[in-house]
């Protein structure tokens, strides 16, 4: 860059930074005009959050006694609340919350579906697209995007995560929370903290956890979303290290607000004050205030506690007015940033009109989600994609069951707008010249119950006489998402019998799995041509599915966790740390069990296309670095197949000595690249070398010198590697490491799609 262009560059920056403080000090002085005005009702009021309920008091939103609301998810709903607004005395505008996890009236594939992509660019696509529906219908604020990490999929909630690996997860974390932005509304990184680490991956369980993990491993997404503009947390449910999550002081005023530097509000999850009572902290609700207010949180929800016993605390000196102001200013500092203010007002009509003309954006983004996330795990034989078929046999409940498309978060979704897998693979067949028939044979095929041996014979014989049977089974809708846990992750009997009874008939078999985490395929794998994990379809995701299937694209979907052999092996990472007595066949006395395989059925990154790609070894750009240096990992892919495919080239780091035992791969970067058949292209992912450090006890991230193994391919199992020397290493004080998320916008940009 030249000298010029750097000084106006610079200049450009002061002149930003300037206006930038220049806004924050005309919002400060707005609150402080605004405060000086309110009465201790009215204060509390902010700090209040009140659901849709049978019977809604709207007099408390007149009086100021509710000044946030949540659930009213359509427009008319909400223009009641408004009607109520309008006739109050300051008309402090109401944050207005509702769960907008991966769609709107439109549903997407669910957010760890979505991480299945690696495509940052259309996770916040539809990201955004989810937040214009929604404000279209009233909506403000979202309780999303979830970044908790997660190794566990027998936690039902692993559906709204990123997955396992800290870098991926960091940088969806920063692309979903700008696209939520982008479309308008207020963005929160939930659940604070390690809600996802939960003992036996039972949802609201106890938390044990280490310092340097917790900021090597948990944190750092939380980090990528504040950056990227979060400006609400959530509390967890969870205790963390004996501690309930929703009265921790040490996690949301020593590590969110005084290390983290989070100026923005933390708000309780639903009823959590009122449950830390379960917790045994004090069966009284004014102890359970007293705690949890003075422990950080600025916003009560759905507890009432703050509404009801605030008063009282305040008056018998267990929390101060000054800690009430603070609350309320970040309440307040929330809604003018967001100006709010402007969009007090709503039409009902206006917002039907305007969801029209968001319908086919948001059909655009979902198929093009079917597409970039359908994932290929098992295609021994090349049965996929399907050509030359004349007859084809779709056979289950779930692949015509509109509400299990939908996942456990339909939001405003209609049933009747969701075309399902049956209806996709009819169209899509259709066109290929070929006909379908849709045999329900047991229905979802999940209880005992259903496992009705002649309906399934039944429904073998005659999918028997198709060119190819595509069989759906897996999770319903009510078997993933929160409350979910599930002890076992095995596909149902009467599933597993329906698999079988089909292979027996002799004709090719393609599975398709519904839910929303890894299911156990050991009883099914050798005897079926093809598995692809197609997750909760959403609202379009089908049709996208289906061109998959048919090969209109190549499936370029990645594994964002581990796929366990065994539930027994849960919980399962690829970065797990080392052990004295590595794994070995030869040996009994070695880290492994004895009654089934050590590895994972499919690694972390795992994921097939059509065709061939090789990855070569990788070369850096130089063999030496310092602490402060970047450098590029490059390698030549190559697509030796009849067509085009997007692969995604994985970079994994070891460090090989040091003074603490480190994981034996750990992605620091990625790229996707498009290839036309037959073509080569080169990749060069950045590496900065002040990513490949660690946290040590008293809160200070070392980098240091040394080797670095450096592996790149096509999942965490990649072998080719090159040495990497840092010549000088770093320590930086507690809350200096950097986000682990490299150049986020770059890996957004697989370029021409195929």
């Amino acid at each position: 860059m030249s000298p010029r262009w750097s000084a106006v560059s610079l200049a450009a920056a002061l002149v930003a930074g300037f206006a930038s403080q220049a806004h924050a000090d005309a919002i400060d002085r707005r609150i402080d005009a605004l405060m000086r005005k309110m009465t201790l009702e009215d204060k509390i009021g902010q700090v209040t959050l009140a659901s849709i309920a049978e019977v809604f008091d709207y007099d408390k939103v007149t009086s100021g006694a509710y000044g946030n609301v949540m659930n009213f998810g359509t427009a008319p709903e909400f223009a009641k609340v408004l009607a109520a607004w309008r006739k109050s005395r300051l008309k402090i505008p109401l944050l207005h919350g509702t769960d907008i996890i991966y769609g709107n009236r439109t549903l997407f594939v669910p957010p760890l579906g979505q991480a299945a992509s690696f495509d940052l660019a259309l996770n916040r696509a539809a990201s955004e697209q989810a937040a214009l529906e929604s404000v279209a219908a009233g909506t403000n604020w979202t309780y999303a995007p979830m970044v908790d990490l997660n190794r566990d999929p027998r936690w039902g909630r692993v559906v709204e995560g990123a997955g396992e690996d800290v870098h991926l997860a960091s940088c969806l974390a920063g692309a979903r929370v700008e696209g939520l932005r982008a479309g308008g509304l207020v963005a929160t990184a939930k659940h604070f903290v390690a809600y996802g680490f939960g003992e036996g991956g039972r949802d609201y369980d106890a938390v044990e956890m280490g310092e340097p993990f917790l900021r090597d491993r948990v944190l750092p997404p939380f980090r990528a979303a504040i950056a990227a503009g979060a400006q609400t947390v959530m509390s967890s449910f969870n205790a963390f290290n004996g501690v309930p999550a929703t009265a921790n002081r040490h996690l949301l005023d020593d590590i969110l607000r005084r290390d983290m530097k989070f100026r923005g509000l933390v708000t309780s999850d639903w009823g959590a004050i009122d449950q830390l009572k379960n917790h045994g902290l004090s069966p009284d609700p004014l102890d359970l205030t007293v705690a949890t207010f003075n422990a950080g949180v600025d916003l009560d929800m759905a507890s009432d506690f703050f509404r009801k016993y605030l008063p009282t605390a305040i008056a018998q000196g267990k929390v101060s007015k000054a800690r009430l102001d603070e609350a309320v200013r970040r309440v307040l500092r929330v809604k003018f940033e967001a100006d709010l203010e402007k969009r007090m007002h709503l039409d009902p009509e206006a917002a039907k009109a305007a969801q029209a003309k968001l319908d086919r954006r948001g059909r655009e983004i979902a198929i093009e989600m079917g597409r970039r996330t359908t994932l290929l795990l098992h295609n021994p034989k090349d049965r996929l994609p399907l050509a030359g078929v004349k007859r084809l046999a779709v056979v289950g409940g779930l692949a015509d069951s509109p509400r299990d498309h939908m996942g456990p978060h339909p939001a405003l979704s209609q049933m009747g707008d969701i075309v399902t897998l049956r209806a996709a693979i009819t169209e899509r067949a259709a066109k290929a010249g070929a006909s379908v028939d849709y045999l329900a044979a047991c229905g979802a095929c999940r209880f005992p119950a259903e496992t009705d041996e002649a309906t399934i014979a039944d429904a073998a014989k005659a999918a028997g006489e198709a060119d190819v049977i595509v069989v759906v089974v897996g999770e319903t809708y009510e078997e993933s998402g929160e409350a979910a846990a599930r002890a076992d992750l095995a596909l149902s009997a009467p599933q597993v019998k329906l698999v079988e009874a089909l292979a027996a008939t002799g004709k090719p078999v393609v599975v398709l799995l519904t839910g929303g985490r890894p299911m156990l395929v050991e009883t099914i794998i050798d005897k079926v041509d093809a598995i692809a994990m197609v997750w909760f379809p959403g609202t379009y995701g089908a049709i996208g599915a289906a061109e998959v299937l048919f090969g209109d694209v190549s499936p370029s979907a990645r594994l964002p966790l581990t796929w366990p052999r065994s539930t027994g092996q849960l919980p399962l990472s690829y970065d797990r740390l080392p052990t004295g007595r590595p794994a070995s066949a030869d040996d009994k006395w070695t880290n492994k069990y004895i009654d089934i395989a050590w590895t994972p059925r499919f690694p972390f990154g795992y994921g097939l296309s059509y065709g061939t790609t090789t990855v070569s070894a990788p070369r850096l750009d130089k063999a030496t670095a310092k602490a402060e240096d970047t450098v590029k990992v490059v390698v030549s892919v190559t697509n030796s197949g009849r067509m085009a495919v997007r692969e995604t080239v994985q970079v994994y780091v070891n460090d090989v000595i040091a003074s603490r035992s480190r994981p034996s791969r750990e992605l620091k970067g990625y790229a996707q690249v498009d290839l036309a058949p037959g073509e080569t292209r080169e990749v060069a992912v950045p590496i900065r070398i002040a990513s490949l450090g660690f946290h040590v006890e008293d809160g200070s991230y070392v980098v240091e010198p040394g080797t670095f193994r450096v592996f790149a391919g096509k999942d965490a199992t990649a072998e080719a590697f090159t040495d990497l020397e840092v010549t000088s290493g770093s320590k930086v004080p507690p809350w200096a490491a950097p986000i682990p998320c490299v150049d986020r916008d770059e890996a957004a940009k697989p370029g021409k799609r195929p």
